[in-house]
């Protein structure tokens, strides 16, 4: 059963979101928070699996709330839970600093349900979040402005040849089938080699991977629209 935390401010919102989850048979909601402050007690509390956490919360947004929890979980060497965005916002700097926080995705409030609960599933799972209309476009631009810094670069450095390849398809958003498909490997070698990958640079998931490949000048912004 997979435990989730919702968090936002308005109430109607977070028992909407907690209801369509509640219906799916694998799911069961152990909380809910309508502050920062509250929802990192309740993963504190509750170690969930996923959280559903909104940005623009008092007391402490849910950025902060998102970067305090994931560090805290670093800390004690447990990364088991992980965090989905959720905005009524088009994805902008908000959600590229959520993403480099730690966060596996984010949703657009407005998601179909059935879409709600595939995501809290694929997000559980180990995979990545992202809105269908994100583009590599959007990625590029925030990571751009940090240029390639010495420490990522260094970081790159620990993976191999095809280690990068992998990564890069990532980037492109990718599943592991087409990634096998495109570099003639099959999907569990893949598997191997993105687990693999995120150990050797440190990373929670594949959201942080995209991120990474795009700070460290792996993968270029690009016009087409992808989803991961």
């Amino acid at each position: 059963m997979l435990r989730v935390v919702v968090a936002d401010d308005q109430a109607l919102v977070r028992r909407g979101f907690a209801m369509v989850l509640g219906h799916a048979p694998d799911i069961e909601v152990v909380a809910e928070a309508g502050t920062g402050l509250e929802a990192i007690e309740a993963a504190r509390v509750h170690k969930p699996d996923v959280i559903l956490m909104d940005i623009r919360m008092p007391e402490l947004d849910g950025l902060e709330a998102t970067a305090r929890i994931l560090a805290a979980e670093s800390r004690e060497e447990n990364r088991h839970t992980r965090i989905i965005i959720l905005t009524t916002f088009d994805p902008d700097e908000y959600i590229y600093r959520a993403l480099r926080a730690g966060a596996s995705g984010f949703v657009l409030k407005d998601i179909p349900p059935e879409e709600l609960v595939a995501a809290v599933r694929t997000v559980a799972a180990g995979g990545a979040m992202l809105a269908p209309g994100i583009t590599r476009r959007l990625i590029g631009q925030f990571a751009g402005q940090l240029g390639v810094a010495t420490e990522l670069a260094e970081r790159l450095e620990r993976l191999t040849a095809r280690e990068r390849e992998v990564l890069r398809a990532l980037a492109d958003g990718k599943s592991n089938i087409e990634i096998g498909e495109s570099l003639f490997i099959g999907a569990s070698t893949v598997k191997t080699h993105v687990s693999s990958l995120l150990s050797k640079l440190d990373l929670r998931d594949r959201a942080q991977a995209v991120v990474f490949a795009y700070e460290c000048g792996l993968a270029k912004a690009g016009a087409r629209d992808v989803g991961f």
